[in-house]
Parts: C-alpha cells; sequence; structure tokens
C-alpha cells in the first residue's frame, strides 16, 4: 500500500473500477489529473525521464508493472519513452482524436489510468514508442526488490 492509497498493490492483479471521488480521495492532485483528467505533465519535468538504473516502472495509482528498465530509451520527446510493455495485459489501448489528432492513448491495463500515447516510431525490436507521463510512473531499482524479497523470504 503507497501512502493514503489503500488501492496501490504491486501483486493485485483484479481490474480497479473507482468513482472519480473515490481517486481524488487518495491520488495527489498532480497524479489525479494526469491518471484520471487525461492530463499531461510539461515535457523535461519528470526526473524519471533521466533514470538509467535497473528495475521496474509502476502505475503510480494502482501499482500495476507497466515497463521494465531495458525497454526504456531516449527518444528526445521530453517524456520517459519505452518501446515495449510488460506484458499484454498491463496496457490498454484507446483511440484519442483529441486535440485535431490521431492518436492511440495507452491507460494502465488495472485500474485505466492515463499513462500517455504510443506512436510507430520507436526503436527494433517493435518500432513503437510509448511515450509516458512521468507522474503516473513509480520506479523500484532491482536491487531494492532484491533486497525486500530477502526480507520477506527470512521472515518466512
Amino acid at each position: 500500500m503507497k501512502k493514503n492509497n489503500p488501492y496501490y498493490s504491486r501483486t493485485e492483479k483484479d481490474s480497479l473500477k473507482l468513482t472519480p471521488e473515490e481517486w481524488k480521495n487518495v491520488l495527489p492532485d498532480n497524479l489525479y489529473y494526469i491518471a484520471r483528467q487525461k492530463g499531461t505533465e510539461r515535457p523535461w519535468s519528470s526526473p524519471i525521464e533521466k533514470i538509467k538504473d535497473t528495475g521496474i516502472y509502476y502505475c503510480a495509482a494502482c501499482g500495476n508493472a507497466l515497463f521494465t528498465s531495458d525497454t526504456k530509451f531516449e527518444s528526445g520527446c521530453g517524456w520517459p519513452s519505452f518501446y515495449e510493455p510488460v506484458s499484454k495485459e498491463s496496457i490498454i489501448y484507446t483511440p484519442d482524436n483529441t486535440h485535431g489528432m490521431k492518436r492511440v492513448e495507452v491507460q494502465c491495463g488495472r485500474c485505466e489510468a492515463h499513462l500517455g500515447h504510443v506512436f510507430e516510431d520507436g526503436p527494433p525490436p517493435t518500432g513503437l514508442r510509448y511515450c509516458i507521463n512521468g507522474v503516473v510512473l513509480d520506479f523500484e531499482k532491482a536491487e531494492e526488490a532484491r533486497k525486500q524479497y530477502e526480507e520477506k523470504d527470512k521472515q518466512a
């Protein structure tokens, strides 16, 4: 569970269907704006973009695993970019025709949070660029995950 968010879990896989009010009560304003109101952060404003460590990127709203660090790349677009999600179930694809553009929105497969968009100008092997708002990402270094696993193993 993450600060004041009882819905945040890195192990739960069940779909989350909450009302806007329920989300507003548990998410910080900046995360609510992007995840629930389909906002966008300013380019080059996310510290997530600069992370080069090995680990996993999770949905900051619900804890769902979204991307691994080995699929992250520098696209020059100003937002964290990935060429492939963790799994087919981790992402939902939705047509987005707002702002006079034809794009494909990507949402969290568990809570349907707005993450960003996917474009067909990425690197091999997929040729895709998942352009993701850093605000909706939580990152855990592989070393931290290993330590947590070992601690749980000792307690068992």
